[in-house]
This record gives C-alpha cells, structure tokens and sequence, in this order.
C-alpha cells in the first residue's frame, strides 16, 4: 500500500525529521505550518504496527520519541494518511529518553539492587555437571524474597567449537543470536534419568568445578539421543514453524554453519534452539512475574570462525583482532582474538544486523551490559601478524602523517605503528620505547604521545559514537548499561549521560567523582576479585570477616547509584557458614590469560541457598534498609 505520514513538529535551524520504519530511516520534508511529510509507494501493512519518528541534526540523531506509533489500516486499504503527534515521556521526572520494557526502571528515584552470576556456575540437585536456564528459577526464588530485582549474567550465547577449554570462554561467541547448548535441562528433552544416566549426574555434580570437556561429551550425547527419538516430531510441530518463522533472519545461517562443521542434519541445531529458546522462555516468564528482571551481557565482539563472519565477511575486518591497550588487568595488553567490525558496510542498511541482534536479547532480558562500550567509540585493532596488545592501534583514529613526524625530528621504529588502511600515516604506540631519544626528543614524543591519546580524537570519536547508539538503543526496551572502564576519553561519558546509558563505577577503578545516580556500583566483576580476595591482597594474606564484607557491601548499597549489582560470592561471604572456605577458588576469569579455564562453580547448591535462612535475613536487611527493596510480585 502507499502510505504517507505526517507530523507537526517546530525544529530549529539545522535540525529535520526522519521516518524509521522496519529498520531503515525516511528524510522528511517541512511544509507550511511546521508540518513534516514523508510518502513511502510501498509500504507492508505489519510493517505500520512499529514505527516512529527522528530529530537529525547534521546525519545524526538527537532525539527519539518516548515509544514507537502502531497503526492498524483497514483491510484492502491501498493508501493511507497517518497524522501523528511526537510521543513523549509521560512520566514526571524521568530522565530517559525512552521507555523501557520494565516500567520499574522509568520511576523518577529508583534505587534497586541484584546480583551477578554466570550460568554455568549455578548449581542444583538436578542439573548435569553444569549450571542450566532452568536453575535460574531457584536463583529468582531467591532473589525476590531478598528484595533483589536484577539478575545480571554473562553472556549465553553458543560458543561451541570442539568442545574443549577454547569453548568456555564466553565472550567469544559463534553466533549472536544462538543459545549455548550446554545450558539446555535434559529431562525436558524426554530424556530417562535411569541408572546410567543418574550415576553420570551424580560424578558430574559433585566435581568442585565445571570439567567443561566432560560435561560437554556428556551433554551432547544425551542430546543428539533425544533428537533421534522425538526430533522428527518436534519439527512437524506447528510450535517449532512458529519459532522457525520467527528466527528465520538467522536461524537457517546458523544450523548450516554447525552442519558443515560438525558433518550432521541442519535440522539438529535449529531443533536445539527450538528447545533452549522454550526452556529460557519459560525462566524470563517465571522471573517477570516475580519482579525479577534479567540483565543480559552483549559482548563487544564475534569471533572469526562464528556463522556471522562465515556468511557475512563484509561486516568484519577479518586482517586484525580486537583486545585493549596495556592497563590495570594485563601489562601486556589484551588479544581478544576476534575480528573488528566493518562499521561503514553496517551503516549502509541503518545497522540492520545490531537491531536484530539486540531484539533477540530484548527477547530474554530487560536490562543488558555493553561489553567495552569503547568499542562504540574505537576498538583497540591488532594486525594479525601480533599476538601482543601492545601492537594495536586504536580504530578509527586520527593517525599523523609521516611528514608531521618527520617535522618534530622524531624516529618511526620503537615509537610509531603505520595504519594498514592508510599508508603513509602512524599511530604512536601505546607503549614505545623512548630510551634512545634525546631529550628534546622524548619531550616532543611525550606531548605528541598525550595529544593523540586523550585530545586529537576525541571530537572524532564522539561523533564515531553518536551515528551508532542512537540507533542503536532505539530498536528496544531495555536499559542499557555500559562497562565504560580502562583508558576512558572524554567523550565517552558526554555520549552515555545524553543517552542515559548507566555507567559501572568500582570502588578499585574510581573515576574522580562521585558515583553519579544513572550508574552501576559493582564490588567486583567476573574478571576481578572478590571482595575477600581483594581483602586478602590487602592484608597480608589475612580473610575478610563477614562484617567486614558487610562493610564493603553497605557502602556500595547506600550510595546514589540506580542499581548496586553484586557478585554471588560477595553476598555469600556474609555468611561465615554459608560462605566458601577457599576464597581464593572464587574468581571467575583472569583476563591476562587467553586461555582461562571458566571452570568456577558455585559450591553449594542453589536448593541450599535458599533454605540459608541467616544469609537471607541478612541481604534483605541489607536491601531494605538502604532504600532499594523491591517486593516480589
């Protein structure tokens, strides 16, 4: 059908409107009255249940509406005319810009608290060596009746690749829409828990830790043995067509990709995520309906070897690897070892392929962490060549030419990276080795070293970063929080506060300021200690007492941060009988090691947690009395 919309709105100079309807957005054009017009010849009549409208200024966008327009035309209709009014936020004091998909986080004041946990550390009487999607349900039993409103997890996409160590990792991902297999609950598939299979259970679950290789071996065969029994069926199911249809933008991508790698039927895996899909449905359904909302991670990156890179090369810059620059968590630098993104081949259809990826998040979360939200600004790129961090460069950027170089008298080698994109210009390296200069010499690289670090590229990415995010967040309901720690330029923090994304703020990595209210207060973080760990570290080797922890927990929950988000570990070290002996078991990750083991499982059972009566009374005071108490529904 031909559909016109139209929109009274008074801009200013500069400023215009655009349409964005099914991902792709429409100039506008000013007519008398201040009202802007657009005709779309074409338009699909489900495409008018979602659209809505833009401030631009200068390519990019300044403005959203609080909610999107849905219009329902009348059957048979082949021209329309929508007269639409700006939609904004109705809620007085709020300070998004949009509207979330949990109205708790709209409320002007909001204070909440919740806790961070990966998957696989859960643990439950009935799970098989590693923690599921269906053990969340215990975890929000808790939770709730602690007053928490946010579990936060790391990410659960499919990381398979062989089944080894490498797949643990789970911020390298082989598809972004994908589940991992390995959090499916097997008796939901049908599966018999005979004596073979309870004796493997039993083995499995009471290892102190995940054996990932094990478990995977184990898992898997189970799995491929209820396909063999009730595969066929489920896929004449009119259920299973329904989730086909719906996932069909990558779904048959991603089933094809682990066919030709794996030598088995496509069907398989778009079957097993047919069955994870049902199985997290059902937890996020559970957890909603107790005020428990889950907070997703979106990890910066895909890898090389995923199904995304596989079918579509021409988002990525498959010559060089993501990581970070030398820092607090690795000399060295970090070698995340997937590719960059190829932003310009991305903007060319209004980033079509972030908007699906984050609608399927939106799908299971509420909330969702930006992994490096740099990356939004300039990755750190590594040539393929390197291995060290130390090697990258930051892209985009500004490089200098050789001439201006050249003109300050200063030498390439031990100083300088040339940019592979642009020859004949040179980055400083992050780390270079200044003990031949002179004098003047060193001084004049120190100042340059400065300047292009922390002044020359701001503006640029600034910019860089506003013709992404916008869009970005605008294709969902949930509230974005972004992991903005390590060399932090200027703009970063002008960009969130514009777009109200919250900041993570740590009391080990402070920013000079106080913890602002659109913010997260964390006491530690997966790739870090635990507050006992770091007591230890401190104190000649001493553990921290419970009221110690307590301490450092209620001077995180007090303080003005929207949402203070612990670690499992750090609320169970309040306990001196249900905490772990061995604190130093308790971290997760160490992000100086490529090759970490993700092995860390929670030591005892979540049916224990919950009957740890002492413990409970404990965080819920402790939630209660700070003002962030949210009762269960």
């Amino acid at each position: 059908m031909r559909a016109t919309f139209k929109i009274e709105y008074h801009t200013r100079w500069g400023e215009s409107l655009s349409l964005l309807i099914s991902d792709r957005k429409y100039p506008m054009r000013w007519n008398e009255g201040n009202v802007w017009t657009v005709t779309l010849p074409t338009v699909k009549s489900g495409d008018l249940a979602d659209y809505s409208y833009l401030l631009m200024e200068d390519g990019l966008v300044r403005r959203t509406e609080w909610k999107h327009h849905s219009a329902r035309p009348e059957a048979g209709a082949r021209d329309v005319t929508l007269n639409d009014s700006w939609i904004d936020c109705p809620i007085p004091g709020c300070l998004f810009p949009r509207e979330h998909q949990a109205a708790l986080f709209d409320r002007p004041g909001f204070r909440g608290a919740g806790t961070a946990v990966p998957v696989f550390a859960l643990r439950s009487r009935d799970d098989f060596g590693i923690g599921e999607f269906r053990d969340l349900k215990l975890l929000v039993d808790w939770a709730a009746s602690t007053g928490q409103c946010v579990i936060q997890l790391l990410p659960v996409n499919d990381t398979t690749r062989k089944g080894g160590w490498d797949d643990s990792y789970p911020y390298s991902p082989v598809s972004s829409f994908a589940l991992n297999p390995l959090y499916i609950h097997l008796q939901d598939l049908g599966i018999r828990e005979d004596a073979s299979f309870k004796k493997l259970q039993s083995e499995l679950n009471a290892l102190p830790e995940l054996d990932y290789p094990r478990v995977f071996k184990a898992k898997m065969e189970y799995v491929h043995k209820a396909y063999t029994a009730r595969g066929a069926k489920d896929l004449s199911s009119a259920a299973f067509k329904k989730f086909y249809k719906e996932n069909i933008s990558w779904l048959g991508e991603y089933a094809e990709f682990c066919a030709r790698r794996d030598g088995l039927e496509s069907d398989y895996y778009a079957w097993m995520q047919y069955h994870l899909d049902r199985q997290l449905s059902e937890v996020v359904a559970y957890a909603r309906g107790k005020g428990v909302h889950l907070k997703g991670d979106l990890p910066i990156g895909v890898s090389g070897d995923s199904a995304e890179a596989y079918w579509h090369p021409e988002l990525f810059n498959l010559d060089c690897s993501a990581g970070a620059p030398p820092d607090f968590f690795s000399e060295d630098g970090q070698n995340w070892g997937f590719p960059t993104y190829n932003w310009e081949a991305m903007a060319s259809d209004d980033y079509a392929w972030w908007k699906a990826r984050l609608r399927k998040m939106s799908a299971y979360f509420d909330a969702f962490r930006i992994d490096h939200i740099l990356g939004f600004f300039r990755i750190w790129e590594i040539p393929s060549e390197f291995t060290s961090g130390r090697y990258g460069h930051f892209n985009p950027a500004l490089p200098y030419p050789k001439e201006t170089i050249d003109s300050i008298g200063l030498p390439l080698d031990g100083l300088f990276v040339e940019d592979r994109r642009a020859p004949g210009y040179y980055h400083p390296l992050i780390s270079p080795d200044t003990g031949s200069l002179e004098p003047g010499q060193k001084e004049a690289f120190d100042r340059l070293h400065t300047d292009f670090f922390y002044h020359r590229n701001n503006e640029f990415w600034r910019r860089n970063a506003e013709r992404k995010i916008p869009e970005l967040l605008g294709a969902t309901g949930m509230l974005a929080c972004g992991e903005d720690l390590g060399m932090v330029p200027d703009c970063v923090p002008e960009v969130m506060d514009r777009e109200k994304i919250l900041s993570l703020e740590m009391a080990q990595m402070d920013k000079g300021r106080p913890w602002p209210y659109l913010s997260i207060c964390a006491t530690s973080s997966h790739d870090m200690e635990t507050v006992r760990m770091q007591h230890s570290r401190d104190c000649d080797g001493a553990d921290a007492e419970p009221w110690e922890c307590r301490n450092v927990l209620w001077d995180h929950l007090k303080s003005d941060s929207m949402l203070a988000i612990f670690p499992l570990q750090d609320w169970m070290s309040l306990d001196r009988n249900v905490r772990r002996k061995d604190f130093q078991a308790e971290r997760i990750n160490y992000p100086a090691d490529p090759h970490n083991h993700w092995k860390y499982r929670m030591h005892l059972t979540l049916e224990e947690l919950g009957k740890a009566s002492e413990l409970r009374v404990q965080v819920e005071g402790l939630v209660r009395d700070s003002g962030r108490y949210v009762a269960a529904e």
